[in-house]
């Protein structure tokens, strides 16, 4: 303690005589932190960090009269190695710490429950690092945070019903956790992004939950439950949408596919019930596959380059447009294997193009054309005739 002081005295001295000087509390918790972090090998990043020189030169910190507005931890470089240790409480210390940065690296332990009294502060990210613990709860008192990336890291337990209501957020980056439980409602009418894929989150989804403000969802790998529809139909903005591998159900709204989405991922989930598309589809990529659908196959998905549709209760004919549209090779990938499909009308001599894949296999129908289907298709060709009596969709 003796020799922080001194260190402070010094301070004291030295950025007078420059003109300047650092307010001591935000000087003694720089120190703080710099105490319990430090560079992975191959990293410099704390080689300025020398207390004898004004702190607001230092690397990573920005200043605003004598205090720190900034701290942007680690080498920003692609490939830095980046820093070990733990984030000290101090940092709650800053009190007009408006940003909070710490590049990937191996950065341990909890995320520190002081981080609540940082009113100023508006963008939070600690992404790709060993972080473990729970969220703060107090995080839900920071109104002016917008982004809150702590991504790719250990953390458990549920998200903070607090940190919904908070009114300024634009992006919320909680994926790859183990985070579990119920996904909170979210208020902001600025939030145009929020990714928690990878976690434990159950639950559902209720239909006024999500702001329509959103433009990126993404929830896949998780177990979330219940129907979407009336969501989704709110959701007109997005143009990303990733709920795979869940456990959703019931049906997808016809409106959904007018949506400007580049890519919509529904894979692995328990949806059911036909799709009566709103106007032709123009997603680029769609994933309906390994679900419950059924019905016949809308010529309206015609105008989708990339459409698997496999593992469904699809029957009848293939539309014929889009067999055209897959020998021009407008559709690149058309996977319908594992449907109850009963023909489709191409010439057994038509030749596929080399860029388009297609597969039928394990339909109700003898297949007219052999082309090469994923492993996991199978080897059987057709569905036994006892099932295809039995489907009627």
């Amino acid at each position: 303690m003796r020799f922080l002081l001194l260190m402070f005295l010094f301070h004291v001295i030295v950025i007078q005589q420059c003109g300047a000087m650092l307010h001591p509390i935000d000087f003694l918790a720089l120190q703080a932190i710099r105490k319990t972090l430090n560079d992975l090998p191959g990293s410099n990043f704390f080689s300025s960090w020398d207390f004898t020189s004004d702190p607001c030169s230092f690397a990573g910190v920005y200043c605003a009269g004598d205090k720190v507005i900034a701290l942007n931890l680690g080498d920003p470089r692609a490939g830095s190695p980046g820093l070990t240790g733990r984030l000290n409480p101090a940092i709650g210390k800053l009190s007009a710490l408006a940003e909070f940065t710490v590049v990937p690296g191996k950065v341990f332990g909890v995320l520190p429950e002081s981080f609540s009294q940082l009113n100023n502060l508006r963008f939070l990210g600690v992404s790709r690092n060993f972080l473990s613990g729970r969220i703060p709860a107090g995080l839900g008192k920071l109104r002016r945070l917008q982004t809150l990336d702590l991504s790719f890291n250990q953390l458990t337990g549920n998200i903070p019903w607090a940190i919904g209501t908070l009114p300024a957020l634009n992006n919320v980056i909680l994926c790859h956790n183990h985070l579990s439980g119920s996904v909170p409602p979210f208020v902001s009418l600025r939030l145009t992004r929020l990714d928690l894929k990878h976690n434990a989150l159950s639950g559902s989804l209720l239909p006024m939950s999500l702001p329509s403000s959103l433009q990126y969802l993404s929830m896949s790998s998780n177990q979330l439950t219940g129907p979407v529809d009336h969501l989704l139909t709110r959701l007109n903005r997005l143009n990303y949408l990733d709920l795979s591998i869940n456990r959703f159900t019931g049906c997808i709204p016809g409106n959904l596919f007018r949506f400007p989405i580049a890519n919509l991922q529904l894979q692995r989930n328990q949806f059911t019930g036909r799709i009566y598309p709103a106007g032709l589809v123009t997603i680029p990529v769609v994933d309906l596959s390994f679900n419950r659908f059924y019905g016949e196959i809308s010529p309206l998905f015609s105008g989708v380059q990339i459409l698997y549709m496999n593992n469904n209760r699809f029957m009848g004919q293939v539309p014929g447009i889009m067999v055209d549209r897959l020998l021009s090779a407008s559709i690149h990938v058309l996977y319908l294997q594992h449907n109850f499909l009963t023909g489709i009308a191409i010439n057994p001599a038509a030749e596929i193009p080399v860029r388009s894949s297609l597969c039928l296999q394990y339909n109700c129908m003898v297949l007219p054309v052999q082309t090469p289907c994923p492993l996991k298709a199978g080897k059987q060709k057709s569905r036994p005739t006892a099932q295809c009596g039995q489907w009627k969709g």
